[in-house]
């Protein structure tokens, strides 16, 4: 994998991960809600105007079109294991901007991830 490639690669995988934290402090700043048919339209106005959910969505959009870039020149074998990446960066970002709490449990799967990712790169 070239240094054009793995940049396009990681900047997907990045971008998709700022997504779900952005989506995740959204729900945050809102708050529990049910779907409801009387609420459809309130909770989804709060959404459509809350910018950590703005944001979250262009994250997706970029994320899409970045990852696209980056298949077509990295085979799908190669490149998709490389999104378990993500589990580690909302892992560690969420643990710091959320204040979520990361286990030993989920610290050594954490591990796993790393170790995973690194021996698909290599291969």
């Amino acid at each position: 994998m070239n240094a054009v490639s793995l940049v396009l690669i990681l900047s997907g995988v990045l971008l998709n991960a700022s997504a779900q934290l952005l989506l995740k402090a959204s729900t945050n700043a809102i708050g529990h809600f049910e779907f409801h048919a009387a609420n459809l339209l309130p909770i989804g106005w709060r959404f459509a105007t809350q910018p950590y959910f703005l944001g979250g969505m262009a994250c997706y959009v970029l994320s899409l079109v970045i990852w696209v870039m980056g298949l077509s020149r990295v085979p799908v074998s190669i490149a998709y294991p490389m999104l378990s990446i993500g589990y580690v960066v909302n892992a560690a970002i969420a643990h710091f901007w959320l204040g979520e709490t990361i286990t030993l449990a989920r610290a050594t799967g954490v591990g796993f991830i790393l170790l995973g990712v690194w021996l698909v790169a290599r291969s």
